[in-house]
């Protein structure tokens, strides 16, 4: 049996009031909720930026690459059913679910693994919702253009600094407001994206359904593996993009009433929302080739090249939300508590979105100048292929090793008796499961001779970190570990 919610000793090397059990009568959050999560994290300036490149980069028909996308939505769904429920049960977040698998001081380490992608994320986050608001500004009172310091001018520079002064406020006024401005961001930045649609079309005219199967079809980039394996990748890097969500998906599961809330929540904002997100990018990438003669992937350009003063202006604030949004959600909220984590008496959760905001200002300032040159898709498979195998042990671990059942007291207990103290601490079995499977998904990305596995980084990690684990933890008993 599961044990009680009962309150777990005040440890303070691993206990604080971020991390401790939320009661079943304080869980607000609905499928609404979730659904927003999602919403804001697939509408950001990144995340149509990333869909619309997909599109131009394997070759394969538009309509192949959008098939692609929604089917890595409906496995992302899966995923997150998975990583969401332990949370959903117990009310802790992803930290503290790890010290099963990890042991609870090895827990720091797939936490601080999270935080550090999550702060990586959140700088680059950070500036893609800048130009947003540079859009704004320079629409507003024009202004200086060109390349300037780290290939930010003037007015590029004080939207990143605004940008960074609103997330790193919005954060400080807690999680409840938090929820407030996705609620409203969410809805508000498909408005906006549908309305760009509507022009690009009014625009480009009926033409724009030719291009729609054709346009992408090979002329710039097409993957010698093959259609096949293009797909694939497509899906695989779709999935990738979400790992960071979908490890410490927990961190936003554990405010949920139920878990039948939280799958609604699931369906509707990733499946059914991607589908639509990915027709307008679709769509509206398809009417840039028409009416400029280029494929524009980002839409704070396409939108400054329309020319409408109301829409450019409408469009800014909104993709400025969206992106603040996602980022508040995937890349700020989660390594707060993961520093936290590593030190609770001394680190609160607002201290550790203070380290966040302070790390992630110095990776984002070198997007333009550094790390963009990287290649998005590289990018995001390689942080995606360092994730995948914490998440794989992490679900082994919790469905395959202990049946889904859960001691919450000794997920805090210092006790060297304890059923998660392990050797010291520490689950020496799941860091070599990980340290095995990161090293082969990662070169997946980088080593050449692998090449042929570029984009299935995430799966391949996923699969051999908690194949790993569950193969290492074979000799230990159900009865030796769970209560």
């Amino acid at each position: 049996m599961a044990q009680s919610h009962s309150q777990p000793p005040l440890d303070g090397a691993l206990y604080n009031e971020d991390l401790a059990p939320i009661p079943a009568d304080k869980r607000q959050w609905g499928a609404f909720e979730i659904f927003n999560v999602w919403n804001n994290d697939i509408q950001s300036l990144f995340g149509y930026t990333l869909a619309a490149s997909l599109f131009i980069t394997y070759g394969l028909n538009g309509w192949a690459v959008f098939a692609g996308i929604v089917l890595a939505g409906f496995i992302v769904m899966g995923l997150v059913n998975l990583s969401g429920r332990p949370s959903v049960r117990y009310g802790v977040p992803y930290p503290v679910i790890a010290r099963a698998a990890m042991g609870i001081y090895g827990a720091r380490f797939p936490a601080t693994i999270r935080g550090i992608v999550a702060i990586f994320w959140y700088g680059v986050q950070t500036y893609f919702a800048s130009t947003a608001v540079a859009l704004l500004l320079h629409t507003l009172f024009g202004g200086e253009s060109g390349p300037g310091f780290l290939g930010m001018n003037g007015i590029d520079w004080l939207s990143y600094v605004i940008v960074c002064v609103f997330q790193l406020g919005l954060f400080m006024m807690g999680i409840e407001w938090v929820g407030r401005f996705l609620n409203w961001a969410g809805p508000f930045v498909y408005a906006v994206m549908i309305a760009l649609m509507f022009v690009i079309w009014w625009k480009a005219g009926n033409g724009i359904f030719t291009a729609l199967g054709s346009i992408f079809e090979g002329d710039d980039a097409t993957d010698p593996r093959g259609p096949v394996i293009g797909f694939i990748t497509v899906v695989g890097t779709m999935i990738a993009y979400f790992a960071a969500v979908v490890i410490n998906f927990g961190d936003f599961s554990r405010f949920v009433s139920n878990e039948h809330a939280m799958r609604r929540g699931n369906f509707w904002g990733l499946p059914v929302s991607i589908a639509l997100f990915s027709f307008i990018a679709l769509f509206v990438t398809a009417g840039t080739v028409v009416l400029f003669g280029e494929k524009l992937i980002n839409p704070a350009d396409i939108v400054d090249r329309v020319g409408n003063t109301w829409l450019t202006l409408i469009a800014a604030i909104t993709f400025f939300a969206a992106t603040v949004g996602i980022n508040l959600v995937a890349n700020f909220i989660p390594p707060a508590y993961d520093i936290a984590n590593l030190a609770p008496k001394l680190i609160s959760a607002r201290t550790g979105g203070i380290i966040t905001a302070v790390i992630a200002f110095f990776i984002g300032a070198l997007w333009v100048s550094f790390i963009s040159n990287v290649g998005i898709a590289a990018f995001v498979d390689t942080l995606g292929a360092v994730l995948a195998p914490l998440y794989g042990i992490l679900i082994a671990d919790y469905y395959l090793i202990h049946k889904q059942k859960l001691d919450v007291n000794a997920l805090f207990s210092t006790d060297p008796n304890a059923v998660y103290h392990y050797e010291g601490g520490w689950n020496r079995k799941a860091i070599i499961a990980f340290a095995v499977a990161a090293l082969f998904s990662v070169a997946t990305v980088w080593v050449p001779a692998l090449a042929s596995l570029s984009g299935f980084g995430w799966i391949i990690g996923a699969v051999l970190g908690g194949g790993f684990h569950a193969l290492l933890m074979r000799e230990t008993t159900s009865g030796q570990r769970q209560t």
